[in-house]
């Protein structure tokens, strides 16, 4: 699988998702005060380097000229926030770099599409516990919203780099702490699964519909299975729940979509599902690294 087709799926899927007008999330028909259409361009296009970089380093893996502990996962993710931060001022794009790097490497090391998050999680599993003091590095540049002070290994408490080297807590450990609170680090735990549940949905609604209604109907799928976690954090679980249920009206034709947009908009972004967001975004990179080509405004594999 060739390098550059990696990243330039990678890129493009993180694109497509943002363009793609879907309730509650910033598109090319909406913004919000602190983050924009534009903030996504501007950060996405940012991480070519730092994608073939995760690349490169994932060829050397294949070829047997490091070892898998030797990755350095928080150190790309750390490169690919920093490059992101650098040519914007907002926080479109850590979940998509979180779950992109791992897969990015598994996929430059030679492993097929259907297996590459399976090798993801085990990199993540060998990763070690100065990959999440990078890791932390990140966190702290990208400053995403809703996360908790106060806890064990606080993000934003200097000693916790040396407690989480001291306590021998790599990204594997750090995922098992923050999956009831970030999907993202589930998917790090279980081989990707909402990614290719997603990935599966899109390939079986292209042959209806065009990519704007193949994405939106994947994306009101995922709203009425899952809670976003993302919400969660900003508005709590109950909210999370309601807005899981009326995506599940809008999917069984009871509630009309105008309407649940409406409802996704009244509060600003705090009903941003931004953690599904991410979800689809991955998705459509291994969509597109499957051979899918653009024909008017559908998709057929080439």
């Amino acid at each position: 699988m060739r390098t550059s087709n990696i990243v330039r799926a990678f890129i493009l899927g993180s694109l497509v998702e943002v363009a793609v007008p879907k309730p509650g999330n910033v598109s090319r028909l909406r913004d919000f005060p602190d983050l924009t259409f534009y903030h996504f361009l501007f950060a996405n296009t940012s991480l070519i380097g730092p994608y073939m970089e995760a690349a490169k380093r994932g060829e050397l893996l294949g070829e047997g000229m490091i070892e898998e502990s030797n990755v350095g996962l928080g150190q790309l993710i750390l490169m690919a926030i920093r490059e992101s931060k650098r040519w914007q001022d907002s926080n479109p794009n850590f979940g998509v770099v979180a779950l992109s790097i791992p897969l990015i490497v598994s996929l430059s090391s030679g492993r097929p599409i259907e297996k590459a998050g399976l090798y993801a999680s085990k990199l993540i599993e060998r990763s070690t516990p100065y990959d999440s003091v990078n890791f932390y590095k990140a966190i702290r540049i990208a400053n995403p919203k809703g996360l908790k002070g106060g806890v064990k290994y606080d993000v934003y408490d200097d000693s916790s780099f040396g407690e989480l080297i001291r306590d021998n807590i790599n990204l594997y450990k750090l995922a098992e702490i923050s999956c009831p609170r970030e999907m993202i680090f589930c998917e790090w735990l279980n081989g990707y699964s909402k990614v290719y549940e997603t990935l599966n949905m899109l390939e079986g609604f292209i042959g209806n519909v065009n990519i704007e209604g193949a994405v939106l109907r994947t994306f009101l799928n995922l709203l009425a299975r899952y809670r976003d976690t993302l919400i969660e954090r900003k508005a709590g679980a109950e909210e999370a729940e309601l807005i899981r249920r009326k995506a599940e009206l809008v999917v069984r034709g009871e509630l009309g979509l105008d309407e649940f947009s409406n409802f996704m908009a009244e509060k600003g972004d705090l009903r941003n599902p931004g953690s599904l967001a991410d979800i689809m975004a991955v998705a459509l990179s291994l969509l597109f690294l499957k051979g899918y080509r653009l024909e008017g405004s559908f998709l057929y594999k080439s």
